[in-house]
């Protein structure tokens, strides 16, 4: 698409390019501070790797949930981040970053968005599955074969091979076992990087039957016409091959991440994370990020770290707008907006006061 033909946009003080869990707490942050926003996001909705990897999967590490589920805090985070008016752009994949006066123009491959500033939240950038080195991965993809579980009912009463050793793998070992028929998990190796915990109850569920656990396996082939019938594995110590009937195969070896044309907009850029200093600024003026793909020394890489800069990145881009603004917001119980919105609800339902 032409520059020329390009969808006219209205104009944003802030565009945060990703609508995960930083880039939805940025959004509401924006309107706490009275500043517009878009938000665009190449996924088809908004939650980022909650929604999109494993919706149900349990967190445990957010501040106020004991424990809630992927897909139910990113509709939280959704609720929360969009009540303001942000403008929501889904399915785009940004392009350029042109510099125009003391702001910017972002263009995606659908529309070219005038904004004061941009603040970069996009994980560690677009996430392309790692594929298995296999017969029928490709010809069966998305017919018994996938690389992440996006509805889990699916799954039902079928016959799965689960292939991974990481986090994801186990959890949806323990997520399917109860559902599934049969349940093989295979691994390259011998040790796993899950957590222990998941690991004992893994274990525990090889104990009791429920799960077969086959170590230093790897795909041979993967079956199927139509959609996916059985799977040969092979013993990578001894080459011998093993085939079982299956209904489905899940590829959970995880993602690789690929900053996409950002790595083409002058950051500077580490370990395909862009460097950022104190204040969540990037090398270029009136660009900030934060969560996962933003890197400074001491960095911790969790959803809660990403809340903290999202709420430090806008209000210093706030200010970066407009001096006369404060740095701190203050305390959102004593903000104007919400007292406001209070005052209209009294007003609405007296009975309740």
């Amino acid at each position: 698409m032409t520059m020329e033909h390009m969808q006219a946009a209205e104009a944003r003080d802030l565009t945060i390019i990703g609508g995960g869990p930083t880039g939805l707490f940025a959004a509401f942050y924006a309107g706490l501070r009275g500043v517009s926003c878009r938000i665009i996001d190449s996924l088809p909705e908004l939650g980022g790797q909650l929604t999109a990897l494993y919706p149900e999967k349990y967190i445990y590490d957010v501040g106020g949930f004991p424990r809630i589920l992927a897909r139910d805090l990113a509709a939280n985070l959704a609720e929360q981040g969009t009540q303001f008016g942000a403008d929501v752009r889904l399915e785009e994949q940004v392009e350029e970053l042109i510099r125009d006066g003391d702001g910017y123009f972002v263009t995606t491959d659908r529309g070219r968005y005038p904004t004061g500033a941009v603040l970069i939240a996009g994980g560690k950038g677009a996430f392309a599955p790692r594929v298995l080195e296999c017969s029928g991965y490709e010809a069966l993809l998305g017919k018994g074969v996938d690389y992440h579980v996006k509805d889990p009912a699916r799954y039902a009463g079928k016959r799965i091979l689960i292939v991974g050793g990481g986090d994801s793998a186990v959890d949806w070992v323990l997520n399917l076992k109860d559902a599934a028929t049969r349940l093989i998990i295979i691994h390259r190796r011998e040790g796993f990087r899950a957590h222990a915990h998941s690991m004992r109850m893994m274990e525990q569920a090889v104990e009791a039957g429920q799960v077969e656990l086959l170590t230093h396996r790897e795909v041979r082939q993967i079956h199927g016409d139509v959609c996916v019938t059985a799977v040969t594995i092979f013993d990578n110590r001894t080459d011998a091959d093993e085939t079982y009937e299956v209904d489905a195969v899940l590829s959970l070896i995880g993602f690789k991440p690929d900053l996409g044309p950002i790595a083409t907009w002058g950051l500077e850029l580490e370990r395909n994370s862009i460097k950022v200093n104190h204040r969540l600024e990037t090398n270029r003026p009136r660009v900030y990020a934060a969560g996962d793909i933003a890197h400074y020394e001491g960095k911790l890489e969790l959803i809660a770290t990403g809340f903290s800069e999202a709420a430090m990145a806008v209000n210093h881009a706030v200010h970066e707008i407009n001096p006369k603004a404060r740095y701190s917001p203050g305390h959102s119980t004593n903000l104007k907006v919400f007292k406001e919105r209070e005052q209209a609800e009294e007003a609405a339902f007296p009975g309740n006061s």
